[in-house]
């Protein structure tokens, strides 16, 4: 960070700059403060490059399609003026070093850590070329380092698929020693050489040198188009891969797609089998984290040593810079909008609305409604819950529908708010089509600042998408998966982790609870998808001592006799069915104690449903399951939340019921309390910025993937009786 200097700008647009980033033949990137407190990087490009129509009609063109790029591993824009006499573009700033910055002082990375990396740039890449653009300039002073992973950066050259490398004047436009051959010789330009570009990267960051050589220039490029490059030191693991990636053919190289996934997948293990490895050996614990996405207090995890502590000194840097003062302007009628300290303020005041605990005890007990409160002076705020009423899960969407009224009640009573709440129900009756004409109704109302729901098994992509074209967060409690595509969404909020992810639980148990050395997954292929759901983890999670092995049960029989027998002649501790059917998961169990197993049995998702209990009887007994609902009667900070629903609705809370009830607490923290009335998007945006202590659990995401952490979000039970018994959240287990 340097200085601004006199010639420098105090305001772009309606961020007020604080010091410069860095310069270059562009422009300047300034680092700078939004009218509501968010740091930004904010690039101005040169008049005189602007100048150019050309030059202006592209920068225009290519702004639009980067502000269309969206994943967990790219830096998001957040505003630009393409118009301007400077145009400018700005995007969140990320306070860790570049990649080069933390090689060229540590040195080269450890394999598994460049393994991540390579993974996750080749994810941004993937979201690059969805969105129509080959970035053109990756290389390790574009990427910069965050605790949870890396974040690609500067799409201020990336051009249009199809487009010449060379510009009018013939300089070539990207960093010699990390562009294509293509790029160099004034090809035609597509993702390919972003490809190139990656294999350079990933050389550099595990040898600590160019594979082209040092220098740049005229050397660099002559000997990217004729020489091949220099991979010695190259940890064996990374070889193929980047092999692939520099070939000098376009065509020969691999996609995003294809070097994300040979970058994730674990090489040289068995694939059913988990265990440490010598090349990267980490303990259960570890592996847990990695898994959970939650950084370990020492800031190990696959982030290079000492950069947790250097991006605690950098934010802690930049957040203390003042923010200047805007240049007074005759007649101006005031600030455009609050101080940054009124909004920090009011985001911890005003819009704390919902909480659990002895606040909550005492207005559900029986405050009276409105006590204290002038609801004709407050504004009023529509949730909308897009549920099945009437189909095959309509106990889901009931339980939604009744923990949200009394959130919605709990919330209207409670004196000092700045606000009120309204809630709009529509019935999808669990039909498809009938979905799309729900979120056409629920996107359509003006009034509608926020959708709860679908309720069904998956959130269907054509769904998510209609509320994503609306700028209308869509809050989904239950939803067991999506079809949408992740990496495109920006108002799409999961509050919790999806079936995929809660064989961690399981894991955990194994390890940490009743360690198992054998454990069996007995895979069920009358459901493809439920074996993956269930499967992912045991088989991509190195744990050490646990040894997996697989045993199937075809998708023509229902007979799992065979593959009992089988598990009972392993001496297996566990068996894990690994499938969504309560009718086959009963099956499963039913003859794994016919055929004399004593171990624990396990599951996860819908599988823990009325049906198997009742149909696999005392087999059932000592099953473990991981799930991600709660039971709110065995939890004190819902016990008063469990008493209003019985007397409102006479049974004990269903299934969701507490989890719908928190959504609504979540949301009303991303409500503004005061000022004008809150924008969809704005409301989106604080969504994964909030941190809701609710009556199920403290709910939170990681802001830079927009997803929520898991950690809390997993539970266990044990079948002890004939009924399911809540454990606890499975990290207290």
């Amino acid at each position: 960070m340097r200085p601004l200097t006199p010639d420098d700008p105090r305001t772009i647009g309606e961020y007020r700059t604080l010091v410069r980033l860095g310069a270059g033949g562009m422009g300047v990137v300034y680092l700078a403060r939004s009218p509501g407190g968010a740091l930004a990087a904010v690039k101005v490009i040169r008049a005189e490059l602007a100048a150019d129509p050309g030059f202006r009609a592209r920068f225009r063109r290519e702004s639009e399609a980067a502000g269309r790029v969206a994943g967990p591993w790219v830096v998001p824009v957040t505003g630009a003026d393409t118009e301007a006499r400077e145009p400018w573009l700005a995007t969140a700033f990320v306070p860790g070093p570049s990649l080069a910055e933390a090689v060229g002082t540590g040195g080269p990375l450890p394999a598994a850590t460049v393994r991540v990396l390579g993974a996750r740039l080749a994810g941004a890449l993937v979201a690059v070329h969805a969105a129509g653009l080959v970035h053109r300039d990756l290389k390790p002073g574009n990427v910069l380092l965050a605790l949870d992973g890396p974040r690609l950066i500067d799409f201020g050259i990336a051009r249009h698929e199809g487009a010449t490398a060379l510009t009018a004047t013939g300089a070539v436009i990207g960093t010699p020693g990390y562009l294509a051959p293509e790029q160099a010789s004034a090809g035609p330009l597509g993702p390919a050489c972003d490809l190139f570009s990656l294999g350079c990267v990933l050389a550099y960051a595990a040898t600590g040198r160019p594979p082209f050589g040092r220098g740049g220039g005229a050397g660099a490029l002559f000997r990217t188009v004729h020489e091949e490059p220099d991979l010695d030191g190259l940890p064996p693991a990374l070889r193929p891969l980047v092999t692939a990636c520099l070939a000098k053919d376009p065509a020969d190289r691999p996609t995003a797609r294809q070097a994300e996934e040979r970058l994730a997948a674990r090489q040289g293990e068995d694939r059913f089998t988990a265990r440490q490895t010598a090349e990267d050996p980490f303990t259960a614990r570890q592996a847990e984290e990695r898994l959970t996405g939650a950084a370990p207090a020492d800031g190990s995890s696959w982030a290079p040593p000492g950069l947790a502590a250097l991006i605690a000194e950098r934010s802690a840097a930049a957040l203390a810079l003042p923010t200047p003062e805007p240049p007074t302007v005759v007649g101006d009628p005031g600030p455009s909008g609050p101080s940054r300290r009124r909004v920090l303020i009011a985001a911890a005041g005003g819009a704390v609305l919902l909480t659990g605990g002895a606040a909550a005890a005492a207005r559900l007990a029986g405050r009276p409604r409105g006590a204290g409160t002038s609801s004709r002076a407050l504004p009023t705020y529509t949730l909308g819950l897009h549920a099945d009423l009437s189909g095959p899960g309509r106990a889901a969407g009931l339980a939604h529908q009744r923990g949200m009224r009394l959130a919605v009640e709990d919330h209207n009573a409670r004196t000092g708010a700045g606000f009120r709440l309204a809630l709009r129900t529509e019935d999808d009756a669990g039909d498809p089509a009938r979905a799309l004409h729900v979120a056409n109704r629920l996107a359509a109302d003006p009034d509608v600042l926020t959708v709860v729901g679908p309720t069904g098994d998956v959130a269907a992509e054509a769904v998510v998408s209609r509320y994503e074209k609306a700028r209308l967060p869509l809050v989904v409690v239950a939803a067991r998966s999506t079809t949408a595509d992740w990496a495109g969404t920006e108002y799409l909020c999961v509050t919790r982790p999806f079936d995929s992810s809660l064989s961690i639980g399981l894991i955990r148990y194994l390890t940490r609870v009743r360690p198992a050395r054998r454990v069996v997954l007995v895979e069920d292929h009358a459901d493809p998808r439920g074996v993956w759901s269930v499967a992912n983890q045991f088989r991509d999670t190195p744990t050490e001592g646990l040894e997996v092995t697989v045993r199937t049960v075809g998708a023509d029989t229902a007979d799992f006799a065979p593959a009992a027998r089988a598990v009972v002649a392993a001496r297996a501790d566990a068996v894990v069915y690994a499938g969504s059917s309560p009718d086959r998961g009963a099956r499963c169990a039913t003859a794994l104690a016919d055929a004399g197993f004593t171990g624990t049995g396990m599951s996860v998702g819908p599988v823990l449903a009325p049906a198997f209990l009742r149909r696999s009887g005392k087999a059932a007994e000592g099953w473990v399951f991981a799930q991600a609902y709660t039971d709110p009667t065995a939890l004190p900070a819902a016990k008063t939340f469990t008493a209003a629903y019985r007397k409102r609705f006479g049974t004990a809370p269903a299934r969701w019921s507490a989890e719908a009830y928190d959504a609504v607490g979540l949301i009303a923290r991303a409500v503004p309390a005061t000022g004008a009335a809150p924008e969809r998007g704005g409301v989106a945006q604080r969504l994964f910025r909030a941190s809701h202590p609710g009556i199920t659990r403290t709910l939170s995401f990681s802001s830079a993937v927009r997803k929520v952490r898991i950690e809390t979000g997993i539970f266990l039970y044990r079948v002890e009786h004939g009924r399911a018994r809540f454990l606890g959240p499975y990290t207290k287990v």
